[in-house]
């Protein structure tokens, strides 16, 4: 079987033709109109000369010999269909932060080498400002939406350059090499390119119920559930994780959903979603979308018989809220999922009804380890030593143009090739493993090293709390020093005594904040993430400091 994502698709559509594929507010897709339209998108891109220049044979793992397609898109059927068209085409697509401004824009689009530009119109004033200082792009293809924008000069309607192409079937040499790309967000510094061959993201993160084996067991798996598995992926598409749940539901037959609102997260219409639709699962992205959806299942009764699974990823969803979301819908389980864009999935924690809720510690996946602090060796299991957690096997082959930065997050220890994008971890007691947070949002506060998300976490345990974001800021005493941005619930007061007493209670006295700043609203990105390089300078302004 060749794991090749444009493959794999077609051939569960050849088994499920008129299943429903994708279901958006205005339209609803199967697999074979998704099909057909996809193969369009491709016959697009290839009249336009686009696609594979260079086998991977020849390449460096940092190198890339396709061309690349800016997926600048809310999310919709355009923005999956984009993805699955540049596979057919053998160009890579990659995701772009569409609340970036033009000076991140130019960044990503020069660092990706963009041959093509695929965004809605509510963009194209935006990229109307940019555009002449984006000399590579070859082909620009405008979705219409509610905004109204009239075509860029020289772009192409969407629907309309899919009407006039051909939906010819892929070309034999479509590869299971072929790039998958990835771009990091970029909290914490420049968006990177993870690199992955399409086989090891699909080993490593897009199946659902295991590697199959062959199609004959694809076969038999798609044929026994097809169609019977309904998903929402609620965060952007843009984010990592919740294109990743697309695509693992469709690698089990199932239909993904979008919600009616695409711009920002309306509980409302993600819970009546879930109600019209009789979906079976959802995708949330911690704390951020947990918190106001709970609110509105508060307000408002919705039929939520159809779900049986929520998954979170990508930010602290606190045990506290997983409580509340069990009491109001007790059939459901929660399910944690770990990973980053350059390991896939690593690991996850189920919390159910019956087991309460319970945050932080991880089951792991095979190939998931955690190395020492020198990169010198494995961590044995029964050690309490805090170390990075790594992955072997199916790993990305690297960041695309930065030989430096690759060897740095996938180094060679033992013999054998690790990721380790920086996440901090130790083995626990009963073999799981506890993550501690990222090291690049680490404090090093009077020589002790203060993890961000720890101290986040414990904030969240006070009731007034509605969202945290810690991050160090310049201290004569401490070098750096605690600083949590505090947004709190409507009409609540707590004094900063209180919000640290309820903090205490979870973590250690030198790890509480030292200063609060308090602020209407978090600002966090479009995924949910927490945006340290906001907080940073929100907590500058605030107390009148140089970052």
């Amino acid at each position: 079987m060749q794991y090749n994502l444009a493959r794999i698709h077609e051939f569960i559509a050849g088994i499920i033709p008129d299943k429903e594929c994708i279901v958006t507010a205005q339209e609803r897709f199967t697999w074979e109109q998704v099909t057909e339209r996809t193969r369009r998108l491709a016959d697009v891109l290839r009249g336009a000369g686009l696609g594979c220049h260079e086998e991977r044979g020849g390449l460096e793992n940092w190198q890339s010999g396709q061309d690349h397609v800016a997926l600048y898109l809310y999310n919709g059927n355009e923005y999956l269909e984009g993805m699955l068209g540049s596979y057919k085409a053998r160009c890579a697509p990659f995701n772009v932060n569409y609340r970036y401004v033009e000076e991140e824009l130019l960044y990503l689009f020069d660092n990706a080498d963009a041959r093509v530009v695929v965004y809605h119109a509510a963009f194209a004033p935006t990229l109307a400002k940019i555009r002449d200082k984006l000399d590579g792009v070859k082909l620009w293809l405008q979705v219409a939406d509610a905004s109204g924008n009239a075509l860029l000069p020289g772009a192409l309607d969407y629907e309309e350059a899919l009407a006039r192409a051909t939906p010819a079937p892929m070309p034999d040499d479509v590869s299971h090499d072929d790039l998958y790309i990835l771009y990091t967000g970029g909290t914490t510094g420049m968006p990177k390119g993870v690199l992955w061959r399409q086989e090891d993201i699909f080993k490593a993160a897009l199946a659902a119920q295991g590697v199959p084996a062959d199609e004959d067991e694809l076969r038999q798996r798609i044929e026994a559930i097809g169609g019977n598995i309904r998903s929402l992926p609620a965060p952007p598409f843009m984010h990592g994780a919740a294109h990743w749940v697309a695509f693992n539901m469709w690698h089990v037959g199932g239909t993904v959903v979008v919600q009616s609102d695409v711009e920002r997260l309306d509980p409302d219409d993600v819970w009546s979603t879930v109600e019209r639709e009789k979906l079976n699962t959802i995708t949330i992205v911690g704390d951020a979308f947990a918190r106001p959806l709970i609110d509105q299942l508060r307000k408002k009764e919705y039929d939520l018989s159809s779900l049986g699974l929520v998954t979170s990823g990508g930010a602290i969803f606190t045990a506290a809220l997983k409580q509340e979301l069990l009491e109001l819908v007790p059939q459901i389980k929660i399910m944690d999922a770990l990973g980053s864009s350059e390991t896939g999935a690593q690991g996850v924690h189920f919390s159910t009804a019956d087991t309460g809720g319970k945050t932080g510690d991880f089951d792991l996946a095979a190939g998931n380890v955690v190395l020492k602090s020198d990169l010198s060796a494995l961590i044995d299991p029964s050690s309490e030593d805090v170390g990075w957690l790594a992955r072997t096997g199916y790993v990305p082959l690297g960041y695309y143009k930065d030989a430096e930065k690759t060897a740095k997050t996938f180094p060679v220890v033992e013999g054998v090739r690790y990721s380790v994008p920086g996440d901090r971890a130790a083995w626990c007691p009963d073999g799981n493993m506890h993550l501690l947070g990222r090291d690049s949002v680490t404090i090093n506060s009077g020589g002790e090293k203060i993890f961000a998300e720890e101290v986040e976490l414990a904030l969240k345990s006070h009731p007034a709390v509605y969202d945290t974001v810690v991050c160090g800021t310049p201290s004569e005493r401490w070098g750096s020093q605690v600083t949590a941005i505090v947004q709190l619930r409507e009409g609540e007061q707590p004094s900063e005594a209180e919000l640290k007493e309820a903090a205490g209670n979870h973590i250690a006295g030198y790890k509480l904040p030292k200063v609060f700043v308090f602020v209407e609203e978090v600002l966090r990105a479009p995924s949910g993430k927490a945006d340290y390089r906001w907080a940073k300078q929100t907590a500058a302004e605030a107390l009148g400091i140089e970052v």
